[in-house]
Formats: structure tokens, sequence, C-alpha cells
């Protein structure tokens, strides 16, 4: 049995999948085939908890999630997102009642599912006051559509806001050695209110992992990560060199550098969920060996001093995309 830990009303998989990649932003998917393999891998494992959005490849990640997860329904917590999809093959941010209405609509009909154990709101509109967005997802509760309300991106004080309106059940933000955003007030805000912390991209979007060694060479021009200022070779060349030590650690802990990653995402509280993606069933097995490795004071401590935001080279994301977010941010 995997570890697993609470969530609102539900108790899920620690180790979470994350379904983006199997559509969406990280250079080409995998064929349906590969993608279906990989989910069902993720069942036989013990995984429980699933994380998709209406926005991951304009609705048809959704649409392989419903596929494969439907027999399974009742066994598993099912996480989505509104506020921010696909129009017209553009990414759009749209928080107003009625588009969170008719969008929850649509991913109950992909994902097959009379009921959406997670929504998140998947970014603040700024055009709409939070209140406004999650009283729209407050009535999908009330209707019966929607079990649990949670938000992605959101600052401390956006948080408590929306708390004010309906309770939310939790946060979904990139956390992991190399961003420590959350550490400025979320953290400790999800703590006060009773709120669950998701945390995406615990492996720094593949840096962890130690395989991403050149990401001119490595990464397709469409992958997200091109865009990224971290990822910009003499930003990159720079974090690369927090590697060797970092890799040294995994070896004395007697795990590989991604299972270290997450142990260290899992350590920071047992309200925290490490959710992680990857299109490789290798990886998959890979990342859910961490599951119950447990790091010494002293390992978490080095780990913290080697990397971190004064260490780490490059901002989080490009000026155009920190300004879709609210996170607060060093």
């Amino acid at each position: 049995m995997m570890e697993k830990r609470r969530i609102g009303p539900f108790n899920a998989t620690a180790l979470t999948l994350g379904c983006m990649n199997l559509s969406h932003a990280y250079g080409t998917p995998p064929g349906r085939e590969a993608a279906e393999a990989l989910l069902r891998r993720a069942l036989e494992a013990g995984v429980d908890f699933f994380d998709t959005a209406a926005l991951y490849g304009f609705g048809s990640n959704e649409s392989l999630v419903g596929a494969v997860l439907k027999p399974h329904r009742q066994h598993i917590t099912l996480a989505s997102k509104c506020g921010m999809t696909g129009v017209d093959g553009k990414k759009v941010i749209d928080g107003r009642p009625e588009t969170i209405l008719r969008t929850c609509e649509e991913s109950l009909t992909r994902l097959g599912t009379d009921v959406i154990d997670l929504y998140y709101l998947h970014r603040r509109d700024f055009q709409v006051p939070i209140e406004e967005s999650v009283g729209a997802l407050a009535r999908l509760v009330e209707q019966g559509k929607v079990r649990t309300i949670g938000l992605s991106e959101v600052s401390a004080a956006t948080l408590r806001r929306a708390h004010a309106e309906h309770p939310i059940t939790a946060v979904q933000s990139e956390y992991s050695l190399w961003t420590r955003n959350p550490e400025i007030g979320v953290l400790d805000a999800c703590r006060e209110l009773g709120a669950a912390f998701v945390a995406f991209s615990p492996l720094a979007r593949g840096f962890l992992t130690g395989n991403l060694t050149d990401p001119a060479t490595q990464l397709e021009p469409k992958d997200i990560r091109c865009q990224m200022p971290r990822f910009e070779p003499e930003n990159y060349a720079r974090n690369l060199k927090l590697l060797d030590d970092y890799k040294a650690i995994a070896i004395e802990t007697g795990c590989t550098p991604a299972q270290l990653g997450l142990a260290w995402l899992l350590a920071q509280g047992d309200n925290i969920f490490a959710l992680f993606g990857t299109k490789s069933i290798d990886h998959l097995d890979e990342n859910l060996g961490a599951d119950g490795l447990k790091l010494p004071p002293e390992t978490i401590s080095r780990l913290d001093d080697l990397i971190n935001q004064t260490t780490v080279s490059g901002a989080r994301y490009s000026p155009a995309i920190q300004s879709e977010i609210d996170t607060e941010d060093y």
C-alpha cells in the first residue's frame, strides 16, 4: 500500500499523477496506446489520485483520462481544473461564473463521470473578483457536480479571500527544491485553513532527475521549458553545477536523484502532495520508488542549503507568464 494523506474528505496517495504530459506542453505527446498504458500502470502500482484540466490538450487529456479511469472511478480521487481553457487554439483565462459552469459540464462529459472530486480554478482571472469565481464553484458543489474546491497558482491573500466565500480543500502550485515561492506565505496559509498543498513540478521540470543536461538539444522547440528563463543556456549552465553535489547526496541516501527530490518535498509537511508527470513508464516506476522514503533531518538540511531560491539561476517564468499568475515571488 502506498502512503496516503488527507485532502479534504479523501485519503489519497501522496505521490500523485499529473496527466498533462500525456497531451500538452512538453513536446510531442505519446500516442494514445502508450498514454493509456502509462495510466494503467499507475493504477496497478497503487496510485489513486489523478490530476487533469480542461486546458490540457484543449480537452483531449480529460477524454483520455476519463476513458482509462472510468472503470476505477469509485476507487480514485479525480481532480480537474477550469478557468483556463483553449479557445480557437489559444489559451484563454476566463473566471466568469458562466464560463466556469459551462466548462464543468464539458469536463464531466469528457471525463465520463457525474462528479469531479476536486475542481480547481486553474488561474485567477484578474478581471473577475475571486469571490465570484469561487461562488460559481460553490454552486457546482451545491448541484452535486463537484465535491470539493481548489485553487491553482494563488497568493496567500487570495486563498484567504476565497476560503471566506467557500472552504478551499487544496491549493496547487509549483514547489520543489528550486522553486520555493510557496514558502513565502501560501504553505502557512494552507496549514492555517486546513487545506492541502498539491505541488506540481516537484522534480523542477526534469532538472532534479539529472537526465536533462542540455535543454538546447534535448527539448523540442514547442516544449514550454524553452520559454522559461531557468532553461536558457547561461542560467542552465550555472544550475547544472548544483547537480554533482545533489547526485552525491542521492548516492549516499541509496536512491535516485528523482526519488530524492520527491522525498524532500513530502518531508515538508503531512498536508503536501507531490504531483509529478511523465511520459515514461520507467520514470513512473522510478518516481513511485520514492514512496515511503524518509530522509534524515541532516540530509534535508543539506539539500536546503544546496538548492534554493538564492542558488538557482533564472526566474521561474517569463515576465508575460508571471503577469498571469497570483503567486508571491521572490
